[in-house]
């Protein structure tokens, strides 16, 4: 124990003070050792990839603090699947970054504070949830970006739109006034082999080429989001222009 103790050391009444004292230490070492990595990962992505692609920050499950430390080390884009966690990291970063909804949204979280706080939803797959945001933003005075969420593998444990549903729904959001269609958002199916994804991040393609070549009303083709930590570079061979990356951001979950 003299290796721990110096004069001017606290002093440690019992065991359990000692054991306190080095548990506290231990935690600020970990939290340094997690802020470093995420510091060298964003260094890392954002050197590799080429100018003109956006990178989301996936949160699933991240603490705000390791949020903010993404923020800090020059991501900019938040991507949230949950309202509850959103709203957690939004207190502590704020408008430090901007905020994207990639996950499931459902009706009753389509809300006033929820819509103020986010720049894009990435997943509409239904006129219904689009009216309903478009409902909500009219209340507010806002027009909010979004992605069709385009279910490219056909899965029916996911969501989104069937691909060859992809321009009808466009054509009706396209009447509404406080909801503009930004491009299109898929996952495709999971591969322990990125390759895999390439077909569906394929077809994805030529649907927001077809689609951009109608020149709709109230549409701007503009972003197509595809790829995560073990697609992305496959998402970006086929042209996606918004990566989604979390594991490669914040390390593995515990």
């Amino acid at each position: 124990m003299d290796n721990f103790v110096t004069r001017d050391s606290p002093r440690l009444t019992d065991f359990s003070d000692f054991v306190s004292l080095m548990l506290l230490s231990s935690t600020d070492y970990n939290h340094d050792v997690a802020s470093e990595l995420i510091k060298q990962n964003v260094a890392e992505l954002l050197a590799e990839i080429s100018d003109g692609v956006e990178v989301v920050a996936a949160a699933k499950a991240r603490t705000p603090e390791e949020v903010l430390e993404a923020v800090q080390a020059g991501i900019q884009i938040i991507g949230e699947n949950y309202v509850k966690e959103a709203k957690a990291a939004y207190e502590l970063v704020g408008k430090r970054a901007k905020w994207h909804f990639i996950g499931t949204l459902q009706k009753h979280n389509v809300r006033r504070k929820v819509l103020e706080m986010f720049d894009m939803i990435e997943t509409v797959d239904s006129l219904e949830i689009a009216r309903e945001i478009d409902r909500k933003c009219a209340q507010i005075g806002k027009i909010m970006p979004v992605l069709i969420e385009v279910n490219s593998g056909r899965e029916p444990q996911k969501s989104g739109v069937l691909p060859e549903d992809v321009e009808q729904l466009i054509r009706e959001i396209s009447n509404l006034k406080n909801i503009k269609v930004m491009g299109l958002m898929t996952m495709g199916p999971r591969f322990g082999n990125p390759e895999g994804s390439r077909p569906y991040f394929a077809q994805t393609r030529r649907i927001f080429e077809k689609i951009r070549g109608l020149k709709l009303p109230n549409v701007e083709m503009r972003y197509l989001s595809m790829g995560m930590t073990n697609s992305y570079k496959v998402a970006l061979e086929e042209g996606a222009n918004i990566i989604r990356i979390g594991t490669k951001i914040f390390g593995q979950r515990d």
